[in-house]
């Protein structure tokens, strides 16, 4: 018997997620006979539209469906927009029945706000949502990885993440060779595995090979909410605090402190342009000694203060 897939779109889903999940599974059966199929639910069985405007037609409305083998949610900007009692409901009542659940960008998100994760449960969502999500669920663990396959829960980082995913589903199911002969058909060089992180290394991203300069960027990713001083960031890779600012001068053209200052920054407005939280509680996430520097220092950066920032966004990022 095929296998049935169905895939839950959310208003402004990510439509590349979604793709990257289907086409496997459309090659597979062209090698192999019906090994899949799949069907495209929404939230009232209408047509949805994906985060690029193209709109899908959909099979029935989720409520319709009252039994699933395997449900992914696929979402992208504001994953929560649409939760719903009945949305949650549903999911737990699929799960209840023993289906299996998963996530595609940020659908995570909607099986958390469902209460469908443990805490020992591995998952991933789409990176640059990943810290409004720890935020929200701080009891989860979210991880970097392109994709989490557990005993009944998958989640997937959207993207092109979604052909590793399914290609490892496929190799499970059916063996390595047709993952192998479908991997070919999308001119993929290789089978990228669930450990590559969604990211550019910090070497490709800043375009540094220093690896002590690495080093000292990764420590600084990792301390956001409480930021480590110049003299901690050269102790933490074993130099003085001067040679620490030659690194950053030659290399990047700028100071730590301000280097530093920029990443605290970025992630700050992710947060206000992906989650509710207060002005106050980002300010505090971030590591700002006060609401007053951390609204001068953001003006300076993005040209508006937080709150006008947040009310000018309207689709934050996932998609």
């Amino acid at each position: 018997m095929p296998q049935d897939i169905s895939f839950l779109l959310l208003p402004g889903f990510s439509a590349i997620g979604f793709m990257s999940a289907v086409e496997p599974l459309r090659v597979a059966n062209r090698f192999r006979g019906e090994l899949y199929r799949w069907h495209i639910l929404s939230a009232d069985g209408a047509p949805v539209s994906a985060s690029n405007g193209i709109s899908l037609n959909a099979e029935a409305a989720f409520g319709d469906v009252a039994q699933a083998d395997t449900v992914f949610v696929v979402a992208g900007f504001e994953p929560l927009a649409c939760y719903t009692r009945a949305l949650g409901d549903w999911l737990k009542g699929l799960d209840r029945a023993g289906a299996t659940l998963g996530g595609i960008d940020t659908g995570s998100f909607v099986l958390a706000e469902a209460g469908l994760f443990r805490q020992a449960d591995r998952l991933t969502v789409h990176w640059e949502a990943l810290s409004a999500f720890h935020e929200r669920y701080p009891s989860l663990q979210a991880s970097q990885e392109l994709f989490e396959i557990g005993t009944r829960r998958i989640t997937c980082a959207g993207g092109t993440a979604s052909i590793d995913m399914m290609l490892d589903l496929i190799a499970r199911s059916h063996g390595d060779a047709l993952a192998s002969e479908v991997s070919e058909q999308f001119v993929l060089s290789r089978i990228r595995q669930r450990s590559d992180h969604q990211r550019m290394e910090i070497a490709a991203r800043y375009g540094v090979h220093n690896p002590k300069l690495i080093q000292v960027i990764g420590a600084m990713e990792q301390h956001m909410e409480d930021p480590l001083a110049p003299d901690e960031l050269a102790q933490e890779i074993g130099v003085t605090r001067r040679h620490l600012e030659r690194l950053f001068c030659s290399a990047l053209k700028d100071t730590p402190t301000h280097f530093y200052l920029q990443l605290r920054l970025t992630r700050a407005r992710e947060l206000l342009q992906q989650t509710d939280m207060s002005i106050t509680s980002v300010c505090v996430a971030c590591g700002f000694e006060s609401p007053s520097h951390f609204s001068r220092t953001y003006r300076a950066r993005f040209g508006a203060s937080p709150r006008r920032d947040r009310s000018a966004s309207s689709r934050p990022p996932g998609g």
